[in-house]
């Protein structure tokens, strides 16, 4: 037996994976991947594949990119890890700083975390633990949106809206007031933009004039709900939903886990319409998609509510063992000198135009339903009729079989139930994104034309 079996044997016989049906797995032969370079995964077998979703939405200039990967191996160097509990470490320091210069304006401290549920949790709790301080004991509700993502952990169940991932452990979580999202291909209400006026502001109003005063904070994924297929938001929605915040006086959560650190074509999706937030939650990309790490943003006025004499027990009464490790912040460091050194950004604004032109021609597949793109960030919704928008049943299985398909011709991506999910890393070049598009046109095309 080859040590490519014995490992394909032994990844079967111990690892559950997350998301996946082991049912399925075991009847699959596992892609097991061994190296990475710039925009490929490399398995134990040799053979490359494009990394269409920057693996899980983490990867930003690609994979073993130099200058992160010396920045950790200095920091190594020094020390790997110290706790953050009363003590502090230089890569920690250095990077609140530098991520209070880049965010919106009026977000001042920083407070470490592990990824992007735990970020998530400690907003929903400095949220309800000011208004403690604050005098407002009767706000302690929150509002989350339909289809929202924001984690896995308890807190960030609560206050997720999607009945696939979260339906099961209703009886564990605490209730929140919902607000219908924007999903103009499959509008709630029944209406179509932009003639709708964004009614769906108005039914978030609604809920705000009527609850404000039992309201902590409410919590958004900025500009794209990821995980509930890349459904993406109408102009203005961003905006008009801090304005309902401010006049209200409800706290907002921007999590930019997803759709932070350039994925929309700017720094943070906040950024497209100058929203400032009152809590600002980053992950994923922070470090570039080395290691696990997150930060949750918060004003001056927040973190101010919580000062006090050591009797009064003012204190945030919550922590990681890992919060602020030295070398997950190092790597954070390299991954926002990247951005600097090698324009990022700007260069990213040719290649968002690239995709968009690549994508014009799903439309005319007849399993395509809706191509959604903000920025970097794409899904391509397939349905078993156009004109009627008809899903397909869970049992075909479309999505999978796609993407099982474009793994066969070097393309490693992952649906969100029948949406194609595409997320390349930033420094993807120009000839590789458009190998990666046109991989995925022929596999939906083949997929769905052996269908009929």
């Amino acid at each position: 037996m080859s040590w490519q079996q014995r490992l394909a044997e032994t990844d079967k016989r111990y690892i559950w994976h997350p998301f996946t049906q082991m049912k399925d797995y075991q009847e699959m032969e596992p892609v097991i991947i061994e190296r990475g370079e710039g925009a490929y995964l490399i398995d134990i077998h040799g053979r490359k594949y494009l990394d269409g979703v920057s693996s899980l939405w983490v990867i930003v200039h690609g994979h073993r990119q130099g200058e992160i990967d010396q920045a950790i191996i200095e920091q190594v160097g020094r020390i790997s890890h110290s706790t953050l509990l009363g003590l502090s470490n230089p890569s920690a320091i250095e990077l609140a700083k530098r991520l209070v210069e880049i965010t919106p304006a009026g977000l001042e401290r920083v407070f470490y975390s592990d990824n992007g549920s735990t970020g998530c949790e400690v907003a929903l709790k400095l949220a309800f633990q000011y208004r403690q301080l604050c005098g407002e004991g009767n706000k302690t509700r929150f509002i989350s949106f339909k289809n929202a993502y924001h984690g896995d952990t308890l807190g960030a169940v609560s206050v997720g809206g999607i009945d696939l991932f979260h339906e099961t452990f209703r009886p564990l979580l605490f209730p929140v007031l919902q607000a219908e999202a924007p999903y103009c291909y499959r509008c709630p209400l029944g209406l179509t933009w932009p003639g709708c006026g964004m009614e769906c502001l108005g039914t978030l109003e609604r809920i705000m004039e009527d609850h404000h005063q039992e309201i902590a904070a409410l919590i958004i994924e900025p500009l794209v709900q990821g995980a509930a297929g890349m459904i993406t938001q109408p102009p203005g929605f961003l905006a008009g939903v801090r304005e309902l915040c401010t006049r209200y006086e409800v706290l907002m959560i921007a999590d930019e886990v997803a759709v932070g650190f350039g994925r929309t074509g700017k720094m943070f999706a906040c950024d497209h319409e100058g929203v400032r937030p009152d809590l600002m939650v980053l992950a994923k990309g922070i470090t570039g998609g080395y290691l696990p790490l997150a930060a949750t943003l918060a004003t001056e006025e927040i973190y101010k509510a919580f000062l006090g004499e050591h009797h009064e027990s003012k204190t945030f009464f919550h922590g990681h063992t890992y919060t602020g490790n030295p070398v997950a912040c190092a790597a954070a460091l390299a991954n926002l000198s990247v951005f600097e050194k090698e324009n990022t950004l700007e260069r990213l604004t040719h290649k968002i135009e690239l995709l968009s032109q690549e994508l014009k021609r799903f439309a005319d597949l007849l399993s395509v339903g809706e191509v959604r793109q903000r920025g970097f960030m794409v899904g391509i919704e397939l349905v078993a009729d156009k004109e009627t928008k008809t899903p397909f049943s869970p049992e075909e299985q479309i999505g999978v079989k796609v993407i099982m398909e474009a793994r066969k011709r070097g393309v490693i991506i992952r649906p969100l139930g029948d949406v194609i999910i595409i997320m390349p890393p930033l420094s993807i070049t120009e000839g590789e994104l458009e190998e990666l598009v046109e991989v995925i046109y022929q596999s939906i095309k083949t997929v769905t034309e052996r269908r009929g």
